[in-house]
């Protein structure tokens, strides 16, 4: 049977919203390449009635609990004690883990502050989990099933990432495989598209999404992009790969060039690609984006080579004057309009010398829209050796949304360019 896990996130700096629970997120993800269901993400503030109440609660329906943060020395580092008053036992002294301590202060030339003493208290019954990484050691306890619940393994760990994830993955997973491996081996991989939404790309892949299907295949969206999520379990590695490429093979075969890139991609990372193989420099005028694509493509190492440059011409004059769009033209058709766009992109690329160029103007809002020119409305101008193309898009959303898919959007125009042989 499938052991199921819940993973407790502590720390009111979570619940606050002040910073971001990537811990759980990255934990489910190993987690389920072992084979383990992680059911249930739970997130607590530094209160000790509030981490003993988690901590009970999730024995009630998982077999795993693995708990990260509240292990530091300072007074709203409560994991220790809450593990303890969960378990109905006291802290004790681990000489071993004092030791490493005090030997990691004297390393750094330091004399150990009495209040990191703490980081040696562990629940009575419970074994150290050392921790080469930091100060904070891990702890494994076990908690016996009783008539109201079966029996559950906590696991605790150090909340910072660079402790957390080497610690996992040397001390943890290699006991959780022998003590709840499936046989089974499970991988992900992911595939990024652009150019269609959720509804047209299911309707596209037809059965693959259906809910029970092996491999599973889940689509998420963000801001426009679409990320499509292929799961495989094989008794081996080679079997589930051949199962999972066998279903990216179809995803290729019906979206085409509506797939931009895997894993990680970003469209601004496999423009940069193209750029590179196709030996072409870009070149880019923006105007409701805000200097926004050339922010993103900045972004990738070694854009130099064929990002030229960009100018942000927020005004008619910026758009006159930077990039020779006649104020005859603007007067005519307006600052947001086709014929501007166009005149943005091939100024643009003149001046800059580029192979490719986009210009970009729009009406981001929240104000200035009229009901024939709406907020939302941006026209995308590309700039090659062949010609110009425009693109006209409405977005229905608000001024941040608006900006980043028409960025999105040009770095996309941009791609499906570089495509064509």
């Amino acid at each position: 049977m499938t052991a199921t896990a819940e993973i407790i996130a502590i720390g009111s700096e979570l619940t606050w919203g002040m910073s971001l629970d990537t811990n759980s997120h990255w934990l489910s993800l190993r987690l389920a390449e072992m084979g383990i269901e992680v059911a249930y993400h739970t997130t607590v503030a530094d209160t000790l009635p509030g981490i003993v109440d988690a901590l009970d609660h999730a024995a009630t329906r998982a077999d795993l609990v693995i708990v990260t943060g509240g292990l530091g020395p300072t007074a709203d580092d409560l994991t220790r004690e809450a593990m303890a008053t969960m378990a109905g036992v006291e802290l004790v002294v681990d000489d071993s883990s004092l030791t490493h301590i005090e030997g990691m202060f004297q390393r750094r030339g330091r004399t150990m502050p009495e209040r990191n003493r703490v980081q040696a208290l562990f629940p009575q019954g419970s074994s150290p989990i050392p921790n080469p990484h930091g100060t904070a050691p891990g702890i494994w306890l076990e908690r016996p099933a009783s008539p109201e619940r079966g029996a559950t393994l906590y696991i605790a760990l150090p909340g910072v990432p660079r402790e957390m994830k080497p610690l996992f993955d040397e001390a943890i997973r290699p006991r959780l495989a022998e003590r709840f491996g499936t046989g089974l081996y499970v991988i992900h991989k992911t595939l990024r598209c652009y150019g269609a939404g959720e509804s047209r790309i299911e309707e596209q892949l037809g059965d693959l999404t259906r809910r029970g299907r092996a491999p599973e295949v889940g689509i998420t969206a963000s801001e426009a992009t679409i990320s499509l999520r292929v799961t495989a379990k094989g008794r081996s590695r080679e079997e589930a790969d051949a199962l999972a490429l066998k279903d990216i093979h179809f995803i290729h075969q019906q979206l085409g060039d509506i797939v931009f890139g895997a894993e990680e991609d970003e469209l601004q990372t496999t423009v940069a690609r193209l750029l590179s193989q196709r030996n072409k420099t870009l070149a880019t005028a923006e105007s409701c984006t805000g200097g926004l694509v050339g922010h993103l493509l900045t972004e990738v190492s070694g854009i130099s080579a064929h990002y030229l440059g960009g100018v942000v011409s927020y005004s008619n004059a910026a758009k006159t004057e930077l990039l020779g769009v006649p104020a005859e033209l603007i007067e005519r058709h307006g600052a947001v309009s086709p014929e501007v766009a166009q005149a943005m992109a091939t100024g643009c690329r003149a001046r800059f010398g580029s192979d490719l160029s986009v210009g970009i103007t729009g009406i981001a809002g929240p104000g200035g829209g009229t009901e024939t020119k709406p907020v939302g409305l941006v026209y995308v101008g590309l700039a090659h050796e062949g010609g110009i193309d425009i693109a006209e898009y409405n977005w229905a959303a608000e001024r941040s949304s608006v900006k980043l898919r028409s960025a999105k959007t040009a770095l996309n125009l941009v791609r499906l360019c570089l495509l064509k042989p």
